[in-house]
């Protein structure tokens, strides 16, 4: 059990915008039934400690005390190498989603080397296609015709699953990953280079790098690799402005293939 406790350590529940103060008690109740002991709880409607220290009971009030919160989920995920959030709807951006017992056989091998977060979006809506964007991977909890699950009943279907994949058994070994900050940085700087080299349209950028997050998720990157890609970029953002400058006093260089399509048909901007 110590190597449980180790991976369920490494385990964080994030309550993004949650409305009700006994919702945050009832799932940090169910936090400590299933061995884990980091809550963080981000813009809060309502933190009222005496009513969550009613439904977390004696036995959780400790981990009531110790609720880190933080204003921006963004900024709540920063430190975290593996992201996971979860989702009642399905389809357009969520197209790709696993059941609790799945991702929690997936993610206590990872939580081994990596701090490893489950969000939780509001009671009300769920988490917003903007929140989802910051996930490397989405929990579907099936129902049946009834679909909406009380916030504190889905935090402790997915931390039961969590410590049923701790129990002991083969282990792969993963390596630590990058964090959410270091991967949205990189992301970031993608999307800012990718607008300015014309490759993907400025007027809905999130189109095209909704599909790059998911393609670089896949692959589980390094601090290291994020690096490699950082600098590629960087390299890349100077050869351009360059080779722009250089441009500058011919005619027939154009400037980018959105406000030139016509030009662009001739030269090999074009599309392959």
């Amino acid at each position: 059990m110590s190597d449980a406790r180790i991976c369920l350590n490494q385990v964080s529940i994030v309550l993004q915008r949650p409305r009700y103060p006994e919702n945050i008690g009832a799932a940090a109740r169910a936090m400590k039934n299933m061995g884990l002991n980091s809550l963080i709880v981000v813009n809060p409607e309502n933190f009222d400690l005496p009513r969550m220290q009613k439904m977390a009971t004696h036995e959780a009030s400790g981990l009531i005390e110790q609720i880190a919160v933080f204003e921006t989920l963004r900024e709540a995920l920063a430190s975290f190498q593996y992201v996971v959030g979860t989702t009642a709807r399905l389809g357009g951006e969520r197209d790709v989603v696993f059941s609790p017992g799945i991702m929690a056989e997936k993610l206590i091998p990872i939580a081994m080397k990596n701090r490893v977060a489950v969000v939780f979006g509001p009671e009300d809506r769920g988490l917003t296609n903007e929140d989802i964007r910051l996930c490397h991977e989405l929990i579907h909890i099936p129902t049946a015709e009834f679909s909406s699950l009380n916030l504190a009943q889905a935090v402790m279907v997915v931390c039961y699953e969590l410590f049923q994949a701790c129990l002991p058994g083969a282990q792969h070994r993963v390596p630590r990953l990058a964090s959410r900050h270091e991967l949205d940085g990189m992301y970031d700087q993608l999307r800012d280079m990718l607008v300015r080299i014309s490759y993907i349209n400025p007027e809905n950028p999130d189109y095209w790098m909704n599909k790059i997050r998911r393609f670089f998720t896949r692959y589980q990157m390094r601090a290291g690799e994020v690096s490699i890609i950082r600098g590629i970029c960087r390299q890349i953002d100077w050869y351009a402005k360059a080779s722009f400058e250089r441009g500058l006093n011919r005619d027939d260089v154009p400037v980018s293939r959105f406000s030139n399509s016509e030009n662009c048909k001739t030269t090999k901007c074009q599309d392959t």
